[in-house]
């Protein structure tokens, strides 16, 4: 997660309260998705950002998850996710995220 995004990630929280925020991630591959995930749940690991030692207990979610697929509008989804689910490896992007947001996540 480049630097600019953590900031706009912590400019959110910082506005509307980390209660009411919730990322969703959409990148293609699992290590990054997690990697991803523990910087705005709980800081960034690499230490080299604005999310550096600042745990934020952020909700965070993959685009593929299905509690995130249930919410959206299945014409919608298809249309904008569903190609990218294909070649996807689902399985291995929910395992890896979802650790991190049970074990992170404060909301």
């Amino acid at each position: 997660m480049d630097l600019e995004i953590q900031k706009r990630v912590m400019d959110m929280a910082d506005k509307y309260g980390p209660e009411n925020v919730i990322v969703i991630l959409g990148g293609a591959e699992a290590e990054a998705a997690g990697l991803a995930a523990e910087t705005v749940s709980n800081g960034d690991p690499t230490y080299a950002g604005p999310l550096a030692g600042v745990s934020l207990g952020l909700a965070v979610y993959h685009i593929v998850e299905p509690e995130v697929k249930a919410e959206i509008d299945p014409e919608v989804y298809d249309k904008e996710v569903g190609m990218m689910e294909m070649v996807l490896d689902v399985d291995e992007i929910c395992n890896e995220v979802k650790p991190i947001r049970e074990q992170y996540s404060k909301y």
